[in-house]
């Protein structure tokens, strides 16, 4: 190296944006060590951690309403759909994580390696928009947790949400397992708090336990009630628990362990601890949004809950009136039960911060290879998602209270469009990499035959639900009533975004497919070149 670039070094060290090629998140990369020879549940101790950071998507605050509304309309009814949407949220992330181990590539980088450059950029926007919609839940949760416990006016309340990126710096500094602790904890305090509220409403068992078995009463499209039939309360939950970034995530945060790439069997214990892991805490995640589907059964009368807005639900877990029996109404009377839930709300906004930030790192770096400091990083993608809420909030701070929650419910519900819109270009692309041999080093971490089944079953599933939900959810943007005008004009949207999605993906499995085929006769030729050498 000459003199010049030893000066030049420590610039480009120290640059805000810097180019980006190497291991996924470099800085935590392989940074837990995992000593050989420990007893199961040390072993386990030690990988536990990654997929308390991906279970937090499956109950961020966009969870809570569909799951509470769920029960407020059809009582236990919904419960399989929990279920269900949890077991696949299983079998999608334990593909991701060993995706990540095995390929030592997070999905953003898997993908970028396998299509064209401008695709790469077309997906690289749609998943950003896509963590950008999220976020906007995100930053409507923690607002509204700060105006219910501190009072604070909304609009402030929706600025002092950027000032997360403080948290978010002090974090980088502890290291990553002290971060995976601090998001233990915080999933414990949201457990802990339904669990009370639950416990003290004294549910069915019998029923809830009854309905975890699928019935066909959850997808028709009658009785309706509070605005919703079973299929669409189904399609809410189901909308609102698989989210294309967790995929990106856990692919990403799986390589944190230190394994030994070149050594199989070092790899396949990584694979198995990271599915023990990540499904002891996708457990804990239906918990959660079980707890909520019963809280909205058990823990309030039948139809009390007018407005599922979070303002709604504070604002009833303090009514005795609404509460099921006596002693429901007695604790509601001190407030305790809306203080906690509202504790909750902001327990798992700031959770979402952490996991939210990493994932965007993740995308950035493995699509278009740049890499800035996690809180530039967070700081941009804030400032970004408040423009919207706080245009919401301005132009419905002169209106009464109750129109001006609903503009931000409604709000926060609509984001989710994006979601639906980006979940097939995570899912696709993972399954066909993980059903590949080639991509996952041979026949022994390739998907088995039931992984490869169910993973297409979801896939197509879940596709297909999204799209089929995507009408109705262009359409909500008119409002509660909208005229048979505007409704065709949402459909046709839809239509057209539905068109797009599939020539995109189209375009995605041809893209992967050529890619393959060449990769493959460059890897035969070169066996080749092996044998005759030889």
């Amino acid at each position: 190296m000459s003199e010049k670039d030893e000066k030049q070094e420590p610039k480009k060290k120290h640059a805000l944006i810097e180019y980006a090629n190497g291991k996924s998140l470099q800085e935590i990369n392989g940074t837990v060590k995992v000593p050989e020879g420990m007893g199961f549940w040390k072993t386990l101790f030690m990988y536990s951690g990654p997929g308390a950071l991906v279970a937090v998507g499956y109950m961020d605050p966009g969870n809570w309403s569909t799951s509470i509304t769920g029960g407020q309309n059809f009582g236990y009814l919904l419960m399989s759909i929990i279920l269900i949407s949890s077991l696949i949220a299983m079998l999608l992330q334990y593909m991701a994580a060993k995706l990540g181990i095995v390929t030592q590539m997070d999905l953003a980088q898997a993908i970028r390696a396998r299509t064209s450059k401008t695709l790469g950029i077309v997906l690289w926007i749609t998943t950003e928009l896509a963590i950008m919609a999220t976020d906007i839940a995100e930053v409507i949760g923690a607002a509204i947790a700060l105006y219910l416990l501190f009072h604070i006016p909304l609009l402030i309340a929706v600025l002092i949400t950027v000032l997360d990126v403080l948290v978010l710096l002090l974090l980088t500094s502890i290291g990553f397992r002290k971060i995976e602790a601090i998001v233990v904890c915080l999933i414990c305090v949201i457990f802990l708090v339904f669990a009370y509220e639950v416990a003290l409403s004294n549910p069915r068992w019998s029923q809830v336990f009854l309905n975890l078995v699928p019935n066909i009463k959850t997808v028709e499209t009658h009785p309706y009630v509070g605005g919703q039939t079973p299929l669409s309360g189904a399609l809410g939950i189901i909308g609102a628990t698989v989210m294309p970034h967790n995929l990106y995530l856990h692919s990403a945060i799986s390589q944190t362990r230190d394994t030994d790439n070149n050594d199989e069997d070092s790899v396949a214990r990584s694979v198995k601890f990271s599915a023990w892991d990540s499904n002891i805490q996708l457990s804990m995640a239906f918990f959660v949004n079980a707890l909520l589907l019963i809280m909205g059964v058990a823990v309030f009368k039948s139809g009390a809950v007018k407005d599922p807005s979070f303002f709604g639900l504070f604002d009833a877990l303090k009514n005795p009136q609404f509460m099921t029996n006596p002693l429901l109404a007695s604790v509601a009377k001190t407030g305790v039960l809306s203080i906690l839930f509202a504790v909750a709300l902001l327990a798992s906004g700031q959770n979402s911060t952490i996991t939210g930030t990493l994932t965007g790192q993740v995308v950035m770096e493995g699509f278009i290879h740049m890499r800035m400091p996690l809180w530039a990083r967070r700081l941009v993608t804030r400032v970004i998602s408040i423009i919207p809420v706080v245009i919401c909030v301005l132009l419905s701070s002169g209106k009464p209270a109750v129109q001006e929650h609903e503009a931000l419910n409604t709000l926060m519900n609509n984001s989710q469009v994006f979601l639906a819109f980006a979940l097939p270009f995570s899912m696709l692309p993972l399954l066909i990499f993980t059903d590949s041999k080639f991509e996952m080093r041979g026949k022994r971490f390739v998907n088995s035959l039931w992984v490869k089944v169910a993973g297409w079953a979801s896939v197509i599933a879940l596709t297909f639900l999204n799209l089929y939900g995507l009408p109705s959810q262009i359409v909500s943007f008119f409002g509660d009533n909208p005229t048979p005008a505007q409704t065709d004009m949402g459909n046709g949207i839809a239509y057209i975004l539905i068109v797009l999605v599939l020539a995109l993906l189209a375009w995605v499995m041809w893209d992967l497919y050529k890619s393959n085929k060449r990769f493959m006769r460059e890897h035969e030729n070169a066996e080749k070149e092996i044998d005759q050498y030889e």
